[in-house]
Parts: structure tokens; C-alpha cells; sequence
């Protein structure tokens, strides 16, 4: 099997790749990423239903554009050797790679101005159970099966944050957002995690 190359460097803003349009990465020897965040994502989620990860190394050439020259920073694109990495998932089918969002699905006209009705565990510690403006979720690059989680209550008052392995979510109907690309209907229910019985390789 020989490296398959997928150039998504034409998504849109918010936009993530058909499922069809990264169905060949399962069959890949070694795989080479063009384009942002969520064009990544979807490689390694369609790695991922393939039962691939460990096998396949992936490369990664970021867009130009913040969240991937964040992502690129935080993975180290460029340097070092291959490794392996945690994948974060979630139990829609996606994967995690910079930033998941939680929050209502009625849209206020000011940030954090919506209101959510939420309980939510990180771990076994219960970090929501009431009403919040919304819930932030990002992979630790720097930990082993990590993610960190903030919970903004409301305007003019501190976050709390939190580390752990997994994020579970029961909720008013909510709008989860992956990588930039918005879950295409609301959820009453929504998990993210570091699954520790699977590894993705990168090849920086």
C-alpha cells in the first residue's frame, strides 16, 4: 500500500469534507493531509472507522489560517521524529484535534449571553449541574489521554477548569461544535474523550 495524499485545502471556513471524499484513507500505506483542522479530523475519524490509526503514519500540511497554525504549534508539525499521539473522540463518530464547543442551541445576539441547562462530568467530578453559558474542550497535547475542559457560567464571572480523561454531557438541546464545523442538528447529549485503547501516528 502506497501513501495517499488528500488535498482539502478549498474547504470553506466551518466546513469539514464529505465522508466519500476521505474514504481512501483506510486503505492507505501512509497518508498526507493538506488543508485545515477539520480536514484532518476527518482523515484520521475515517482512519479510525477503518481500524487503522496505529498502522497508518499520517503528515500533515496546515492551512494558513489561526486554528492551524495553532494546531501545527501545539503537534510540533516540522520537527522531531514520528510518534504516536491520543485521540480524542467523541460518541457521534468524530475526533477532537484543537477545540469543541457546548452550548445552546438558541442563539443570544451577545457572547455567553445564551443560556444552557447542563450536568456534566469530567471523570468522576461533576463540573456543571445548572444553567451555563457554554463549555469549552480541548486535547492536552502536552499530557498523555487528556483533555481540558472549561465551563464559563455566565458573563464577568471566572471559568472553572478541569483536566481529565473524559467529558460526558447531558443537556437542554445544544449545539456542538468540533474543530469549527457545527454537529449538523442539536443534541440533548454529547461525549468527548481521550480513548486510551487507541493511538494515531504522526509523521511531523
Amino acid at each position: 500500500m502506497s501513501l495517499v495524499e488528500f488535498d482539502l485545502r478549498g474547504l470553506a471556513p466551518g466546513q469539514a469534507p464529505e465522508r466519500a471524499a476521505v474514504s481512501g484513507a483506510g486503505d492507505a500505506g501512509a497518508l498526507l493531509v493538506r488543508g485545515p483542522v477539520p480536514a484532518l479530523s476527518a482523515v484520521l475519524a475515517a482512519l479510525h472507522r477503518a481500524g487503522r490509526t496505529a498502522e497508518v503514519p499520517v503528515s500533515w500540511e496546515p492551512a494558513d489560517d489561526p486554528s492551524s497554525r495553532g494546531l501545527a504549534r501545539d503537534l510540533g508539525i516540522g520537527t522531531g521524529s514520528e510518534r504516536e499521539l491520543s485521540l480524542v473522540r467523541d460518541d457521534h463518530g468524530g475526533v477532537l484535534l484543537q477545540h469543541g464547543r457546548y452550548e445552546s442551541a438558541e442563539r443570544g445576539r451577545l457572547p455567553l449571553a445564551a443560556r444552557l441547562g447542563v450536568q456534566a462530568h469530567h471523570d468522576d467530578v461533576r463540573v456543571a449541574d445548572g444553567t451555563v453559558a457554554r463549555i469549552d474542550v480541548r486535547p492536552d497535547w502536552r499530557a498523555v489521554d487528556t483533555i481540558r475542559v472549561v465551563v464559563s457560567t455566565q458573563l464577568m464571572r471566572p471559568p472553572r477548569r478541569s483536566t481529565g480523561r473524559a467529558l460526558q454531557l447531558a443537556s437542554d438541546p445544544a449545539q456542538a461544535t468540533r474543530d469549527g464545523v457545527v454537529f449538523p442538528r442539536p443534541v440533548t447529549r454529547w461525549t468527548w474523550y481521550a480513548d486510551d485503547r487507541v493511538r494515531w501516528r504522526l509523521r511531523p
